[in-house]
């Protein structure tokens, strides 16, 4: 049974969907967000077969003015990071890359707080 829901964006992100849908064909807005959300949920379960020590990286994209708050996320996980880049790019934005090792629940709460916050714009994990 199909259920309807209702959700806020704001017009970026609406632009951004709209550009998806068009550049790959979905037939609406619907079928372009639940097929985001079925990335984002095999995502989740992949991650959650993560067990031991691992080695990840950590990819985040920030707005410059947001960066205290990395900056507070980094030296909360600091025993987990080995290595952390960080790279200025156009429109006032920010990339860091952390180089990651250590035990996989740590690893993934550390993607989960950056990725649930709400002042960071992307955030990729990837695991060797």
């Amino acid at each position: 049974m199909t259920k309807i829901i209702s959700i806020s964006l704001n017009d970026r992100i609406l632009k951004e969907i709209n550009r998806v849908q068009e550049e790959m064909g979905f037939s609406g807005r619907s079928e372009t967000i639940r097929a985001g959300l079925r990335m984002l949920i095999t995502d989740k379960k992949e991650k959650s077969k993560l067990r031991g020590v691992i080695d990840a990286v950590l990819l985040v994209i920030h707005e410059d003015k947001h960066s205290d708050e990395v900056s507070i996320l980094r030296h909360k996980y600091e025993g987990l990071i080995k290595t952390q880049v960080h790279n200025h790019l156009e429109n006032h934005k920010c990339l860091e890359m952390l180089v990651l090792k250590g035990d996989a629940e740590k690893v993934k709460k550390l993607a989960e707080e950056f990725q649930t916050n709400r002042k960071i714009d992307f955030v990729k994990l990837i695991v060797s």
